[in-house]
């Protein structure tokens, strides 16, 4: 079970139901993909350009906006341990904080859906909450081909 708590700390797009529901089947197609079978909590923040600005500031001393940002609890070894944990309590996987205003810039610059733009960058922010970065180009070739994988079962294509 998914314990998803979402948080909208931005008044300039509105957040609907159905991109609720595609951000819900992106979340549980990843976990699928990736056999993550205990009970994990998710925090996902909406927010705008000048709240990432900040936040990307305070946490990783880059001073711009930008679309997505990730706190995973585990790095990808620890993740595994977790698979085999009898604890059955909830297990934080994270924190995802998306800036909407960005996503919406993306999503135009890329002639795409705005929903499609939102659904990648927390796709692409899932696999780091579930150890996986893109650092090293072997890492981010192993990365989107995950990410694409995920993309394409749920038909959300550019």
């Amino acid at each position: 079970m998914i314990n998803l708590i979402t948080s909208n700390e931005q008044d300039k797009i509105q957040v609907s139901d159905e991109l609720m529901a595609s951000i819900n089947k992106v979340i549980e197609a990843c976990e699928e993909e990736e056999k993550i079978n205990f009970d994990n909590e998710i925090s996902l923040i909406f927010t705008d350009n000048i709240s990432i600005r900040q936040i990307n500031k305070d946490y990783r001393d880059i001073d711009k906006e930008t679309d997505v940002l990730s706190f995973p609890m585990y790095d990808i070894d620890e993740l595994k341990a977790e698979r085999t944990s009898q604890d059955k309590h909830i297990k934080p996987l994270g924190d995802i904080v998306v800036s909407l205003e960005k996503a919406k810039e993306q999503a135009e610059e890329y002639g795409h859906s705005f929903e499609r733009e939102v659904c990648y960058l927390v796709c692409h922010s899932m696999f780091h909450l579930m150890g996986y970065d893109h650092m090293e180009e072997e890492e981010k070739k192993i990365m989107r081909e995950k990410e694409e994988k995920i993309m394409e079962k749920l038909n959300i294509v550019r």
